[in-house]
């Protein structure tokens, strides 16, 4: 089944589920690919199944082989765990181009809303400019801000400080004010995460908060704490031989999981 949203955007749909009050996960890439990550490792985690596809005459013509089948570059996942909670999640492989960011998030919130889901959750890495995290350092508090009293109210609920003040760009600022306009509970949580390299350490501070919020701490988190120590700890190692951190920029290392 096709979903046509917008001009710009199609979700086609590849297997009829029943996402009704579902907690729906935007897996987009941030700083960090802290989006990318967590998406990834919760699909994988939570075994999770292909339900749709997003395309776009934007998006770039790839399609992405894994164990000899070809995957579209945007894909929506969904399940039903064993308490009857549904999850959804959007996974990407590509950061979307921004002049179409506007387009993909209301196609997003409106096909969210025709399912009748709960809530978005938008996992989003910051920069600041006063600090940079190195490999292997701790980010600091995961941080949340939400459109609507009632989401705001979780967060507090689950000890997540708010974030008070501030710019937030790219597809979480449209989504967080799409929730907004739309009365519609939307979550973008924010941990300061590297723009240098993949940042699997704070990708995991998310996923965390995310297990503590609407997964009932079901997720087992190890094994993505676990990578994020070998991935920053080869990182470092870069980093130490080179003496300066402009080594670090030149390093590519996508992080795929399942």
């Amino acid at each position: 089944m096709e979903s046509s949203i917008g001009e710009w955007m199609d979700i086609v749909e590849i297997e009829e589920m029943n996402i009704r009050g579902a907690y729906v996960i935007d897996g987009f890439p941030s700083i960090g690919l802290v989006g990318s990550i967590v998406a990834n490792y919760l699909v994988t985690s939570l075994d999770l199944r292909q339900i749709a596809v997003v395309d776009s005459d934007h998006f770039p013509t790839i399609s992405t082989i894994k164990g000899g089948v070809p995957h579209s570059p945007v894909r929506v996942y969904g399940g039903e765990l064993d308490d009857g909670k549904r999850i959804v999640v959007f996974v990407s492989e590509f950061q979307p181009p921004p002049h179409v960011l506007k387009a993909l998030g209301i196609a997003l919130m409106d096909w969210v809303e025709d399912h009748k889901c709960r809530m978005v959750i938008s996992p989003e890495g910051i920069s600041t400019k006063q600090s940079q995290r190195l490999p292997g350092e701790q980010p600091r508090e995961v941080l949340g801000v939400a459109s609507t009293p009632e989401a705001r109210e979780l967060l507090t609920s689950k000890n997540v400080t708010v974030f008070e003040g501030g710019i937030i760009v790219g597809l979480s600022a449209i989504l967080l004010n799409e929730g907004v306009n739309r009365i519609f509970d939307v979550v973008t949580l924010l941990s300061e995460a590297s723009a240098d390299f993949p940042d699997a350490r704070a990708a995991a501070a998310e996923a965390t908060t995310i297990n503590d919020l609407v997964l009932d701490n079901r997720l087992d988190l190890q094994p993505l704490e676990e990578e994020a120590g070998k991935i920053e700890g080869e990182l470092k190692d870069i980093y130490d031989r080179a003496g300066k951190e402009q080594e670090i920029r030149k390093t590519s290392m996508p992080i795929m999981y399942g």
